[in-house]
């Protein structure tokens, strides 16, 4: 052991020492803060697939009650159906905008009456369309937004394997725009209804060409195509968006055990 002038004298760190020691920790703390913010954002994930479950039964309840789903909320119109929603002839002031969460009494809404996902704010209010085709030859117009319009169509036309209504896609590419998914892979092409979030980058995203698919606070195309695959960060090819609809078997089988459909 050093002596100095006979007192023994304590190790200390050294320069070399001390910047060991803080490399060290840096690491061990990146190493907790990274996966802490993957499990923040993976819970944030959880909780809007849920809320989207949650909207798609306030939705289907709303049907097997009222025998039409309801038209989307505006930014105007406070969580509610806009005026201007019809049900007599099915039309609906717009075909494309927020789940009417306080007409659903929708319990994910928040003190303006919209649904917000797992994020939060207005910018990630949960998004929903409805279709606004016919369901056969003969058949009204809105025949999801009208009353009786599904019964009017009856099981045979709303469950035929040709019908095509809302379309969802794997890919932005090659899609034939306003109409289906062209050249792109489809995953369902008979789905009244639509439901999705925005996602983490709701503010800065949506300009890829498969979140422009789905209408967001940059824009987006407001048709029958929409788009859904795995998640991304890379720039020019983000994708953060949580798409989900009701297939058709579910929303024939929930109107005919409402009594619905005969």
């Amino acid at each position: 052991m050093r002596r100095k002038n006979g007192v023994p004298l304590t190790a200390g760190f050294t320069i070399v020492e001390l910047t060991v020691a803080l490399f060290l920790f840096a690491l061990l703390f990146g190493s907790i803060g990274i996966p802490l913010q993957t499990q923040i954002e993976n819970r944030k994930i959880e909780q809007t697939e849920r809320l989207l479950h949650e909207a798609r039964e306030a939705l289907l309840g709303y049907a097997a009650a009222h025998g039409y789903f309801p038209c989307p909320a505006t930014a105007a119109s406070a969580g509610q159906e806009p005026a201007g929603s019809d049900h007599a002839s099915g039309v609906c002031p717009t075909y494309h905008g927020f789940l009417p969460a306080a007409t659903l009494s929708f319990p994910g809404s928040d003190w303006q009456g919209y649904g917000a996902d797992g994020w939060g704010g207005a910018v990630n209010r949960i998004r929903y369309a409805v279709a606004r085709q016919s369901v056969g030859p003969g058949t009204h117009a809105n025949t999801f937004t009208r009353t009786n319009g599904m019964r009017t169509a009856g099981i045979a036309r709303l469950a035929a394997p040709s019908l095509s209504l809302l379309h969802v896609c794997s890919s932005g590419t090659g899609v034939a725009a306003g109409r289906s998914c062209g050249r792109a892979a489809t995953i369902v092409s008979t789905t009244p209804v639509v439901l999705w979030s925005v996602g983490a980058n709701a503010a800065a995203g949506g300009r890829s060409v498969d979140e422009a698919q789905n209408p967001n606070p940059n824009g987006g195309s407001a048709d029958a195509v929409f788009v859904s695959r795995v998640r991304s960060t890379i720039a020019g090819n983000e994708f953060d968006d949580i798409v989900t609809w009701i297939p058709m078997p579910v929303v024939v089988s929930r109107m005919v055990v409402a009594g619905q459909l005969p």
